[in-house]
């Protein structure tokens, strides 16, 4: 089985460790940015399968940089998932309106956070 990468852009460092930790021993491959700009660095280094994107971010924010992804031949398909609290009413359609592929709320649930990425992984 091929290892599956993920990019994890998020401005909380707390949220970030955690994640990487919890991937990591499922066995994927985490890099993370803390920003849209390291983000996109990380992207053009390697390019991940899917990218957990935090929306609330400072500079550019989550969903800029998904609009900017998917109107990228070179980036459109991979698999971005909206990683966010926000969590009202028409917060999960005004993501998927900007290009995210799925959504999931903060905090996490540690014991099913793989098993919920792998919903939205491309067929390999």
């Amino acid at each position: 089985m091929d290892t599956r990468r993920i990019l994890v852009i998020d401005d909380n460092a707390m949220n970030v460790e955690l994640v990487e930790f919890v991937l990591t021993a499922a066995g994927y491959e985490v890099a993370t940015a803390e920003s849209a700009e390291q983000g996109f660095a990380r992207i053009a280094q390697q390019r991940p399968d899917l990218i957990l994107m935090d929306i609330q971010m400072p500079g550019l924010d989550g969903l800029e940089m998904t609009r900017r992804l998917k109107a990228d031949p070179a980036t459109r398909e991979i698999v971005i998932v909206a990683f966010t609290a926000y969590a009202m009413k028409g917060d999960e359609q005004r993501m998927r309106e900007a290009g995210c592929d799925g959504y999931l709320p903060k905090p996490i649930k540690v014991k099913t956070l793989a098993q919920d990425l792998a919903h939205w992984w491309p067929a390999k």
